[in-house]
């Protein structure tokens, strides 16, 4: 073992080559040592196996955790603490594991050779947990981060660094590669340049950084540790524009600020248009159409789609598919035109150029516009209605370009005269119409939709599932109904005849257009606000709508303006029929279809209508349940919808303290009444990672508004503003309660929110005259007034009440079982139906102040120490028939 030294300049160069070569080497040699044993032993018979012992170097000898694996695999050990120790055992007779709690000191240096096998103690624990023998390597073995791993190296050009590199991947377990190939699992990349990475990023490679192995080394101790681990490995991604340095020409200011931004953020630089340093020169190519200066040889001159595609697929994309050329200028075009007019067959080809001519004018005789302009279209452009066909991207498409449908309409069976009824010109608009609009639908879902949901995208998924689903919707199906109606009317207007029946076609389809429009448009808002969240949020998903909104299909238009079609559609069909219906003769029999038509649409738009409402209505209900900690769970009820809510501060003590900030939100049947929570909760996160805020209300009562007997008006007066107070009489109580509230938004006047508080009440209680529940009182006629409501005394004495209360409540010995109180109010209480409640003057002058009203006191079976418990348990109580 004298001979053993550490790691010259030609082991390091060994390092460098292919391990697999090494690697093969090892099982042959290992396979010939077990040849020669197994003729060594039929030689021999009584040759005794080799046993094989684990050595303990240095402080491997003291680790307590090693010593329970090594009894834990039945493997005998020897310690040798010391080099002399360690010399000593260098004539044994067994083979020899040497466990070495480090890599850096000199006992390390003494064994590293291939006859010897080193181990750390992390793949000796991780062993001994799976139960399995130690391994077999002529390579020191440290932990078992990066097994199964084979690795592969670009771009690095100091031998030291890689020397290194390849060193610490051996420790973990990892093969070394020297040539690209399917087989490698991760490259290792100093630039973005080079063959190696332009393949990895074709077959999906990762790309990853040399700080992920060194990270990954730091954590060799960890048992657990993966480096393949998903979450570790993606902060060591290398970013699309490492080592670029870019530059944008032609660009608004805007969006040149946006895409410098995102150059820093995607690990590049950028620099003014013109500098020598640059790598790229990124162009738009729309409105470029000739460079500033002669660009140099090493630089990338390339379009917008090369940078948006690099951050889409989050890695570099190759220049030569996006390299900027040149437009031809109008002088050389003119100079190839005649050139090629000036050919032996001029004459030929000009004698079809004008049979084409005249074919094109026969076919633009039977325009889907008629000469004049309509009403109907006039009002169909004002509502914003962007299907004309001239606003699609299908308008600038040549006859050769156009769908197969239109190209067949064309091949009519017979002659078509040069002038068409008004209702043939209508019910062609309606076709052609409704051809673009089956294209838009199917260029948002193969332009769109499908790239999205698509697996095994370079980079990862761009979007989550719910996501996708949440802004494309329904309009797979949409565009299933509209396929079919297009294919209806294609086949009407080739075999067209006056009776045909326009209408019959969408009437038809009624049904289907019902189930398909309301889950799109009820959510419409939702998808819109999803997409400008995960633009912002994803970089990857904006440059993936850069591309796809570049290309000719979308007509530059963006995945907002044409998810907004569908909204847009049903009116605009509804137009045409109408005006279809205007040009058919009273004794057609499409007449009175066509009426049917259309009224089956608008009951389709007013179903639709409806729905968005009722969904938008129990959305707003399920957040007043989030936002109202304890909100009984009786609010939810299909029939229930929320009119208002009002900020207000509480006038009274019966509910709350006096001066608490009180939040009421008004349904059609109730009043859900909350207070300002003085504790907020930690926020709420779902299972898909959304964090819903934490809820800022708390619960104090659900009233049904049938329990509202007078609203009072209370006069304005200098030390009482904008106040109101609620006569209110619950089932349990025989006396009438007085809650008083202040608003304190602007919005809504007082006025109004009592009007519409009065509306709901007379028609849940079915009363006609809903003015007859409001009547006017003076603030000294019910004991009501705000002038102290923001003094510092009065703060400082709700404060004091506050705490009171906290410390009674700790101190009670005489609690009483909520469940108990519950029943004993049931049963000692008796509503009282022939109270008197009447309006006018004569009420206010029967009405107790709200000091004499909390001391009242109804016959019970217990004494009930506060009046606010028995009503708060008393509200709760009677929301239970709300449902």
């Amino acid at each position: 073992m004298t001979e053993r030294h550490t790691l010259t300049s030609g082991a390091s160069l060994s390092l460098l080559v292919d391990s697999s070569v090494l690697d093969s080497k090892i099982t042959d040699t290992y396979k010939e040592r077990v040849f020669n044993a197994s003729a060594s032993e039929d030689a021999e018979d009584e040759t005794s196996p080799v046993e094989t012992r684990v050595i303990l170097v240095g402080d491997a000898c003291s680790n307590q955790q090693l010593l329970k694996a090594l009894e834990d695999i039945k493997m005998p050990c020897i310690k040798a603490e010391s080099m002399e120790e360690l010399g000593n055992l260098e004539n044994t007779d067994f083979e020899a594991i040497f466990v070495l709690p480090d890599f850096k000191d000199p006992a390390f240096d003494y064994l590293n050779s291939p006859e010897n096998r080193v181990l750390g103690p992390p793949i000796v624990m991780l062993c001994a947990r799976r139960k399995e023998p130690l391994p077999f390597t002529s390579r020191p073995l440290y932990c078992a981060s990066m097994i199964d791993m084979v690795l592969c190296f670009t771009g690095f050009r100091k031998k030291e660094e890689l020397v290194r590199m390849v060193t610490l991947v051996h420790h973990m377990g990892g093969i070394i590669r020297k040539d690209f190939s399917s087989k490698v699992t991760h490259l290792i990349a100093f630039s973005t340049h080079g063959d190696k990475y332009r393949v990895a990023v074709s077959m999906g490679t990762p790309i990853l950084k040399a700080d992920w192995i060194y990270k990954a080394w730091e954590r060799r101790d960890d048992l657990e540790f993966c480096a393949a681990d998903e979450e570790f490995r993606n902060a060591f991604k290398v970013p699309p524009f490492q080592d670029c340095i870019l530059s944008f020409f032609g660009f608004p200011d805007e969006e040149r600020s946006n895409m410098e931004e995102m150059t820093v953020m995607q690990g590049g630089q950028h620099l003014p248009v013109g500098d020598e340093r640059c790598t790229h020169l990124v162009v738009e190519e729309k409105n470029v159409k000739d460079l500033p200066f002669e660009p140099s040889k090493k630089l990338h001159v390339v379009k917008q789609e090369w940078f948006w595609g690099s951050i889409q697929m989050d890695a570099r994309a190759g220049e030569s598919m996006y390299l900027y050329e040149k437009s031809v200028s109008p002088a050389l075009k003119k100079s190839v035109s005649l050139l090629s007019l000036n050919t032996p067959n001029s004459n030929r080809k000009k004698r079809r150029l004008r049979d084409t001519l005249a074919q094109l004018t026969r076919d633009t005789d039977i325009s889907p516009f008629p000469p004049r302009k309509r009403q109907s279209a006039e009002h169909s452009l004002s509502m914003g209605s962007l299907l004309d066909i001239s606003n699609t991207p299908e308008s600038g498409k040549s006859p050769g370009d156009m769908p197969n449908s239109c190209s067949k309409l064309s091949k009519l069976t017979t002659p078509v005269p040069l002038k068409q009824s008004a209702r043939w010109q209508v019910a062609m608009e309606l076709y052609q119409t409704e051809s673009n609009y089956v294209d838009i639908l199917t260029t948002i879902s193969k332009l769109f939709k499908e790239p999205l949901e698509m697996e095994g995208q370079l980079g990862g998924p761009i979007l989550a599932p719910e996501e996708i689903k949440t802004i494309f919707g329904s309009i797979p199906d949409i565009l299933e109904v509209h396929r079919r109606i297009k294919m209806d009317l294609e086949d009407l207007m080739i075999n067209w005849s006056e009776k045909e029946s326009v209408g019959a076609v969408f009437l038809n389809y009624s049904k289907d257009l019902v189930k398909a429009y309301p889950p799109f448009v009820n959510f419409f808002e939702m998808s819109k606000l999803t997409i400008v969240n995960c633009e912002k949020q994803k970089p990857r998903f904006h440059a993936f709508l850069k591309i796809a909104q570049s290309k000719p299909e979308c007509g530059r238009q963006t995945l907002v303006e044409l998810l907004i079609r569908p909204v847009q559609r049903l009116p605009s069909v509804v137009l045409l029929l109408t005006d279809v219906k205007k040009h058919t003769a009273d004794d057609n029999p499409d007449k009175a279809t066509l009426e049917k038509a259309i009224e089956s649409l608008k009951e389709v738009m007013t179903h639709i209508n409806e729905d968005k409402r009722k969904t938008e209505g129990q959305r707003q209900i399920f957040d007043v349940v989030y936002e109202v900690d304890g909100c009984p769970a009786n609010l939810l009820s299909s029939h229930r919808l929320l009119v208002q809510r009002v900020e207000t501060v509480s006038l009274s003590e019966e509910l709350c303290d006096r001066g608490e900030q009180v939040t009421l939100f008004l349904f059609n049947d109730c009043l859900e009444i909350a207070r300002k929570r003085h504790k907020v909760m930690n926020a709420f996160k779902s299972p898909h990672g959304h964090t819903r805020p934490p809820a800022s209300l708390k619960h104090i009562c659900l009233m049904p508004l049938s329990q509202i007997r007078k609203v009072l008006n209370i006069t304005e007066t200098e030390d009482c503003r904008h106040a109101f107070a609620l006569v209110v009489r619950p089932p349990t109580e025989q006396e009438n309660l007085l809650l008083g509230f202040q608003l304190t938004a602007e919005e809504p006047v007082k006025q109004e929110w009592l009007r519409i508080l009065c509306r709901h009440i007379a028609n849940t209680i079915c009363k006609a005259d809903s003015e007859s529940l409001i009547c006017t009182a003076s603030p000294h006629s019910v004991d009501l007034n705000t002038k102290d409501m923001d003094s510092t005394l009065s703060r400082a004495s709700r404060a004091i009440r506050k705490t009171s209360k906290k410390v009674t409540r700790v101190f009670s010995f005489t609690k009483t079982p909520k469940r108990t109180l519950q029943k004993a109010l049931i049963v000692s209480s008796t509503p009282d139906e022939t109270s008197p409640v009447r309006g006018g003057e004569s009420f206010i002058g029967s009405l107790s102040s709200s000091s004499t009203l909390a001391g009242m006191h109804s016959p019970s079976l217990i004494n009930i120490p506060s009046m606010f418990e028995r009503r708060h348990h008393t509200f709760s109580r009677s929301t239970t028939h709300l449902i």
